[in-house]
């Protein structure tokens, strides 16, 4: 598969709606099977596995997380939670087809609401996408928010 950078922003922009519509279990299929999606506490923080994280989630936790918003049971999702992603432009910041890798960046605002609740999010999303079996898969997501030092509700969705 030859990869533009046009496919990749579009990636991108596909993985926001998937989730502003609850398609969990599509965007969940947007992750390779090593995937992980991770939400810094600090900072510029650059060590995932050995601090602690606002969220560091492999496949398997992400795909807990779907299973118990889809769950009839979960009463804490009684109304469900909805969300809305505004994205900036992403941008590409690096493309290796040989290396198959591709990393791109992405300003955003973020609202998830649930019964008479809001909450806003601001940050960046950093995306590690690799082709396998020909389509554009997330090796990871990094969510920067702006206040990520800052307390926080729970966080219901994925941003």
């Amino acid at each position: 598969m030859s990869v533009k950078t046009e496919d990749v922003i579009q990636f991108v922009i596909h993985e926001s709606r998937l989730l502003d519509e609850c398609k969990y279990e599509e965007w969940l299929n947007l992750f390779l099977d090593e995937g992980v999606y991770w939400m810094p506490l600090d900072f510029g923080q650059t060590e995932e596995k050995l601090t602690t994280s606002l969220l560091y989630e492999d496949k398997l936790l992400l795909k807990t997380r779907v299973l118990r918003y889809a769950n009839e049971r979960t009463y804490s999702q009684i109304p469900k939670s909805r969300c809305q992603h505004l994205l900036q432009v992403p941008t590409v910041d690096f493309m290796d087809a040989k290396a198959n890798d591709f990393r791109v960046y992405t300003p955003f605002h973020y609202v998830e609401h649930r019964r008479d609740e809001t909450q806003n999010f601001n940050g960046w999303m950093r995306h590690a996408l690799q082709i396998k079996e020909g389509e554009l898969k997330i090796k990871q997501k990094r969510v920067d928010l702006i206040n990520c030092d800052a307390p926080h509700h729970n966080i219901q969705l994925f941003i």
